[in-house]
């Protein structure tokens, strides 16, 4: 009578965006970003070096630099330790007796250790507005978007967007951050959110920004982007193909670049495999002469 050992699925597939039924869009001056149980004890289902919570923290990370960035309030939910029969209630007869009182086990994970100016919330339900100071919260301070990511999909985040939803709180959830018992949960959250309570984006829908231009460490985190990696991993002169990187990836890195005004294409990039190269190619196309480039 617990969470089951939960197998390693894909997240990009797990992400793909539903038909939502609204438009809304994100505004950083009306969201609060939800990192949604994100402890030791309900990551540790997945299992020792589990891809999909690589792919998962990294997303999450993504999602907190562009808080910080654009002033959005962080608020983490985390279940306590030690219960007691009348706060943990029904929860028992699904879920048997809860967390024990560890760090070890209530902590929220390493890679995403809430920071000094972050907000902490006790977790009593599913739903992270039960008995929490969350609506009070966004209310007063005039947040009515919740950008929701974490765990678990079909539960506490899809339980958090529809109670949300009711208390006339937006709630976009972020497909490629979130991650649930299997596949076919999170499609199934996902679907019902989209369909009936909230907006479904993609991680880059939210942090997208401006080009910065295309220095080295820009392209790092580009590729990092891709390849849902921590950047700390990419050695300039490693084989990308050996991370990870396939024609697909590459043509999508291609398009943005190329969007944000890079005067390349993919068969300049396709002979080689290191990003001290690609960096070396892209920065000699921008030197070119627009008439050079042209006849290229």
């Amino acid at each position: 009578m617990t969470i089951p050992k939960i197998a390693d699925y894909s997240l990009a597939q797990a992400a793909k965006l539903p038909n939502n039924r609204v438009d809304w869009e994100v505004a950083p001056d009306k969201a609060v970003l939800l990192i949604h149980d994100m402890q030791n004890y309900f990551v540790d289902f997945y299992g020792e070096d589990s891809v999909l919570v690589q792919q998962l923290i990294h997303q999450i990370q993504q999602l907190k630099r562009w808080a910080n960035r654009h002033d959005v309030p962080i608020v983490y939910t985390a279940q306590p330790g030690n219960q007691s029969a009348e706060d943990r209630a029904l929860l028992t007869d699904f879920w048997g007796p809860g967390l024990e009182a560890s760090a070890l086990v209530t902590d929220i994970v390493p890679a995403l250790q809430p920071d000094t100016t972050d907000i902490q919330y006790t977790k009593w339900r599913y739903s992270a507005f039960k008995r929490s100071p969350l609506e009070h919260y966004m209310k007063t301070y005039n947040r009515d978007q919740l950008v929701i990511c974490g765990i678990y999909a079909h539960i506490g985040i899809l339980s958090t967007a529809l109670e949300g939803f009711m208390l006339d709180i937006k709630p976009f959830v972020v497909a490629d951050a979130v991650a649930d018992f299997s596949l076919e949960e999170q499609q199934m959250a996902l679907n019902f959110i989209a369909g009936r309570c909230g907006r479904v984006v993609a991680c880059q829908e939210v942090v997208r920004k401006p080009s910065s231009g295309f220095e080295l460490e820009q392209l790092k985190q580009d590729i990092a982007d891709s390849l849902m990696l921590d950047p700390s991993l990419i050695d300039v002169d490693e084989n990308l193909m050996y991370l990870g990187l396939d024609s697909i990836r590459m043509m999508t890195l291609v398009d943005k670049w190329q969007s944000a005004g890079a005067p390349i294409n993919f068969s300049d990039l396709a002979e080689s495999t290191t990003l001290s190269e690609w960096h070396r190619i892209i920065a000699s196309k921008l030197a070119q002469p627009v008439e050079d480039l042209e006849h290229a």
